[in-house]
């Protein structure tokens, strides 16, 4: 059952005008995650997935990851949208986030951009921030969304979500 979105204020996006299919835009914005205390990546080259009930999920050049940040980590997983995922654990000296990132090394038509990119679950590192405003993750864990004070929902991934 959908739920009732919530009315976006000026400024704001509802989550519930994304579209299904989702698109994938560039935005103009600066994203800084850190963990351990250390920055590992700080960049303005952004592009974000923006899917219906979901807050966009932010993807970023690897590259622009500091060297040695990204590791390799095993599994796997698979989007109807943008094909088959590989995951990275994200490691900053003693500290180590597993499987906290994710990239398509092959995206579907559509996703090309995203391919020598990585999003990453922002409840898995210190902070990610859009803009200097902090993050919040999406809900549930499953999903890597992140939501800003530009964005509302309700947003799928919490409890009683999954047949939205």
């Amino acid at each position: 059952m959908r739920p009732t979105p919530t009315m976006p204020a000026p400024g704001q996006e509802s989550v519930w005008d994304y579209p299904r299919p989702p698109r994938l835009e560039a935005v103009d914005v600066r994203v800084t995650i850190t963990l351990g205390g250390a920055v590992v990546v700080d960049t303005g080259d952004v592009l974000r997935v923006l899917e219906t009930s979901h807050p966009p999920v932010y993807y970023l050049p690897i590259g622009d990851f500091v060297p040695g940040t990204v590791v390799p980590a095993s599994g796997s997983s698979f989007c109807e949208f943008k094909g088959s995922a590989r995951y990275f654990d994200v490691v900053a000296g003693p500290h180590r986030a597993a499987r906290a990132a994710w990239e398509y090394p092959s995206p579907s038509p559509g996703f090309e951009r995203l391919s020598g990119r990585i999003a990453i679950y922002a409840g898995l590192v210190d902070t990610c921030t859009v803009d200097g405003e902090t993050v919040v993750p999406q809900p549930g864990g499953f999903y890597g969304g992140w939501i800003t004070s530009n964005v509302v929902g309700p947003f799928k991934g919490g409890p009683g979500s999954m047949g939205w």
